[in-house]
């Protein structure tokens, strides 16, 4: 256990690195993306700002004109109200800032205040025409003029509100870029991580496949290598070639064995979802299953049968690939057997789910390794032979078909291997699963490849 956690550290810390090199140039990105976003909204705010203080000082020009009229002159007594002084609280607020109002005479040289608290303007200023920026009393003052029948009114306000927005803005967005690129940076280190480490963690995986079967491989081929050389090296008896010959078969049949299953195994990965799925009653898949290994059984002197309340239990799978899980589970169950002891099937609707469960009383398997039976080339024993893919195979199919495992102690006191699908993982009813009367289950389910029992248990 500890070593396993120690590889997935390792794993972890090697790509702690790139994981932080992403995570940089995409924060990066992030922080010039946000600086144009920033300049863009600031534009846009700010033209609009001054929008609405331009349309101000239109309107208090309509004001200032519309008071007397054009053709008379305007009073140089300003409003009864006093507004409020420059530089006040007030004065942040674009539309609470005061707009003063100013008039020239014609022949005057000295334009009048019509407000008060309004500084003075000089007359070169009243004289420019359009929108201007000018300085009176040591502040920038937004101007617009307009000329009448009796000489000129002007209206302005101060630009300390755009500029105070303009400040507030800036300082808003420089409050906020540490936070939004930290976020940032943070968010696409712990995406990058997950993102990459299950694909590290795969990788590894398959090294450690192709180590484990580049060395399962390379046994029976050194053995058969070895034997050749042997019966060619010096002139043997008939006899001797004879079994020669036999360990040459023995491990060519171990080898095949191995191929097979790692073709298997290949299938199953390359499929996103079981192909040919169909109704299939596990009562008579493990009816078929012990009826294949009895042989095996009786040659070991081991009791198998199946339970004596077998159930009909519905599955929606391909009919092979349930074949194949029952096959390894039984033949694991044989292998770890010790001679006098009992392999038992079952077949039952548990809450509703169907469940295969297959009990031996053999040593069963201890608690540190019911999390790696399932590894391919892992054997939590090596007293039996097998190249450790059954069970392999077997997760693999169960995965495949929406099943989950359940590893336990028999009440015969060996290991226990249960799996259940969910409800309404197959119909109930009639079907190409059910037993028809009379019939024999090997009819509807032969086994899978030959009639000899599958190898590869773990």
């Amino acid at each position: 256990m500890r070593a396993r956690h120690q590889r997935r550290w390792e794993t972890s810390r090697r790509f702690l690195g790139p994981a932080r090199r992403v995570a940089l140039g995409a924060t990066l990105v992030v922080l010039v993306v946000y600086l144009l976003a920033g300049v863009v909204a600031d534009v846009v705010v700010l033209r609009r700002a001054g929008q609405a203080v331009d349309a101000r000082l239109v309107d208090r020009l309509a004001e200032l004109a519309s008071s007397t009229g054009h053709d008379e002159p305007l009073p140089e007594i300003g409003p009864s109200r006093l507004l409020p002084a420059i530089g006040r609280p007030g004065d942040d607020d674009i539309d609470e800032a005061p707009v003063f109002g100013w008039s020239l005479a014609r022949g005057s040289r000295t334009p009048v205040a019509l407000d008060a608290g309004a500084p003075a303007l000089p007359r070169a200023a009243a004289e420019r025409q359009g929108l201007v920026v000018v300085s009176l009393a040591g502040h920038p003052f937004r101007l617009l003029g307009e000329t009448t029948s009796t000489g000129r009114i002007v209206a302005a306000t101060s630009e300390q509100q755009l500029s105070s927005l303009r400040s507030t803005l800036l300082a808003t967005e420089a409050a906020l870029l540490p936070f939004v690129l930290l976020t940032f940076f943070v968010v696409a280190y712990v995406i990058g991580r997950r993102s990459a480490l299950p694909v590290e963690r795969a990788r590894q995986r398959q090294l450690e496949f192709t180590a484990d079967a580049s060395h399962e491989l390379r046994t029976p081929l050194s053995v058969i290598e070895a034997e050749v050389g042997l019966a060619l090296s010096v002139e043997r008896d008939a006899p001797d070639y004879r079994v020669a010959l036999g360990r040459i078969a023995t491990e060519s049949r171990r080898l095949r064995t191995i191929v097979e299953d790692l073709l298997w195994l290949a299938r199953l990965d390359a499929l996103p979802a079981p192909a040919h799925s169909e109704p299939v009653d596990l009562a008579v898949i493990a009816e078929s299953c012990v009826e294949r290994f009895a042989a095996v059984a009786r040659q070991r002197g081991i009791e198998l049968r199946t339970a004596a309340d077998l159930e009909d239990a519905i599955v929606s799978a391909p009919a092979e690939w349930l074949d194949r899980l029952a096959s390894v589970l039984v033949d694991n169950a044989c292998r770890y057997c010790s001679p006098g002891g009992r392999v038992e099937v079952g077949v039952r609707l548990l809450d509703g789910r169907p469940t295969l469960t297959v009990d031996d009383s053999g040593p069963g398997i201890a608690e540190h390794e019911r999390e790696r039976i399932f590894q391919r080339f892992h054997r939590a024993s090596f007293s039996t032979a097998g190249a450790g893919l059954g069970l392999a195979i077997a997760d693999t199919v169960v995965r495949a078909t929406g099943g989950s495992w359940e590893v336990g102690t028999s009440p015969a006191g060996g290991a226990r291997l249960r799996v259940s699908w969910p409800k309404g993982a197959g119909t109930t009813g009639g079907g190409a699963g059910h037993r028809p009367a009379g019939g024999s289950p090997t009819e509807h389910y032969p086994a899978v490849g030959t009639a000899v029992p599958p190898a590869g248990a773990a």
